[in-house]
């Protein structure tokens, strides 16, 4: 029985270090998969040709203007949020724009204005306009695509990328 209660002390006390260095493996894991996930981010927008989407003084806060990006085969919108968003272009830093294929299936998207999401009709994914498109609810694997926006000294507002694959396309290239 010694040579027993021996191994159960042994086995506490590797325990309790085991799950000091899991802790601590799990903290550095986190930190270097937070500055992986950016470094992937930053590989994952892709660069089309710049391409006038509208002007600021077209916008209406909250209301989404209808557009297309990077070609007329792919519909999306600007939306003019009114307060600063990550992402977001303009003096106020408030301006998204996003395609409104749903990532799943392609379904048109609506904008709820209350709660700022896109929502899909077909199998009810949902995206926030304020966190960048994150899907928040649905059958989609991905998030909004959103467009890499610029506002000139006019207001007159470009789109020079995308951070997502557009539906339909097998990669982002035109």
């Amino acid at each position: 029985m010694t040579k027993c209660n021996r191994l159960i002390d042994a086995g506490r006390r590797q325990f309790l270090r085991g799950g000091m260095m899991a802790t601590a493996g799990a903290a550095v894991t986190t930190l270097a998969g937070t500055q992986e996930a950016k470094a992937q981010a930053a590989l994952a927008r892709v660069d089309y040709p710049a391409s006038r989407l509208g002007n600021i003084g077209e916008l209406t806060e909250n209301e989404p203007l209808d557009v297309s990006y990077p070609d007329d085969d792919s519909p999306g919108v600007l939306l003019k949020l009114g307060h600063a968003v990550e992402g977001g272009a303009g003096p106020d830093g408030d301006i998204v724009g996003f395609s409104v294929l749903c990532p799943h299936k392609g379904w048109y998207l609506g904008y709820n204005a209350d709660d700022r999401t896109f929502n899909c009709p077909g199998h009810y994914s949902r995206f926030d306009a304020e966190a960048g498109g994150q899907q928040v609810w649905g059958h989609a694997t991905s998030n909004l695509p959103q467009f890499n926006l610029r506002v000139d000294d006019d207001g007159e507002i470009y789109a020079e990328g995308v951070d997502e694959l557009i539906f339909g396309r097998l990669s982002n290239t035109l």
